[in-house]
């Protein structure tokens, strides 16, 4: 699907700001709101626009102590990389996981309360998945930068 500058507008706003209204985004566009509305609904019909959350605070749902974890498996075969996916998936610690190249096979980013906790985590759920070889965890100290913003003005789509 190709973008319009339009288009690129109205996701720009989106991702700032998920809950403004189809009459928000007509008065920052210069659309109608009817016109925002037809555009919206065919982002999210050709799948530019996946969904909508809400951004927590982790300090205040007590899950702000962020981990890295790089995990090597014991073997590449199809077997054990689905197997680690599907399991990794499961996992409610796990906000996201990356299959990467390089020194390890997965990155994992894992919010807990606390080293206690993401000892509990690694010793009762992670460790107990078959196949994994090895970990290695790093600790944010700070997070400086958050975003899930892209920048579409120069981009070609």
């Amino acid at each position: 699907m190709k973008l319009d500058a339009t288009d690129k507008k109205i996701l720009k706003l989106l991702q700032t700001d998920a809950k403004l209204t189809t009459k928000e985004i007509a008065l920052k566009t210069g659309l109608s709101a009817t016109a925002v509305f037809e555009r919206v609904k065919k982002l999210e019909r050709t799948k530019v626009i996946t969904g909508y959350t809400a951004i927590l605070d982790t300090n205040l749902i007590e899950r702000n102590f962020a981990v890295y974890c790089f995990v090597k498996l014991l073997q590449h075969t199809k077997e054990y990389v689905l197997n680690f996916e599907r399991q990794a998936s499961k996992l409610p610690e796990v906000l996201e996981c990356f299959h990467v190249s390089g020194d390890y096979d997965y990155i994992l980013k894992i919010h807990v309360k606390d080293m206690q906790e993401y000892r509990n985590f690694m010793v009762s759920k992670l460790t107990n998945i078959d196949g994994i070889g090895s970990t290695h965890s790093s600790f944010v100290i700070n997070e400086v930068k958050y975003s899930r913003v892209f920048d579409l003005d120069n981009a070609s789509i």
